[in-house]
């Protein structure tokens, strides 16, 4: 399960990122077709922030749909799957979205 050592990273960005605050929110935009499962990072979440400054933060997952521009006929249409092929029959595709993993933002406690 790679999704653990992606939290760890998670977790560690975020704590230095917050020099010493506490952190209420994380928000993720993970994309469909990052190879990420989103139900399993959450899980690690709440596993690795135990003891930091991120524990019992809320995770925040937006899941971001695949998105292709065939370069044949130019078309742009959604994909569930890195391998879909376009309306024309091409597979030569360029990944428009879906392959983030992005600490989008934080919220933080208010300093004292």
């Amino acid at each position: 399960m790679h999704e653990l050592g992606i939290t760890r990273n998670i977790v560690s960005i975020v704590e230095e990122a917050a020099n010493g605050r506490r952190v209420r929110r994380v928000r993720l935009d993970v994309g469909r077709l990052a190879g990420v499962i989103p139900e399993a990072l959450s899980f690690c979440f709440d596993v690795v922030s135990k003891g930091t400054t991120l524990d019992g933060a809320y995770l925040d997952i937006r899941e971001i749909a695949g998105r292709c521009r065939c370069l044949c006929c130019g078309a742009e249409f959604e994909t569930a799957t890195l391998y879909q092929a376009c309306g024309c029959g091409s597979r030569h595709l360029e990944r428009l979205a879906g392959d983030e993993l992005k600490i989008r933002e934080m919220e933080l406690e208010e300093a004292v």
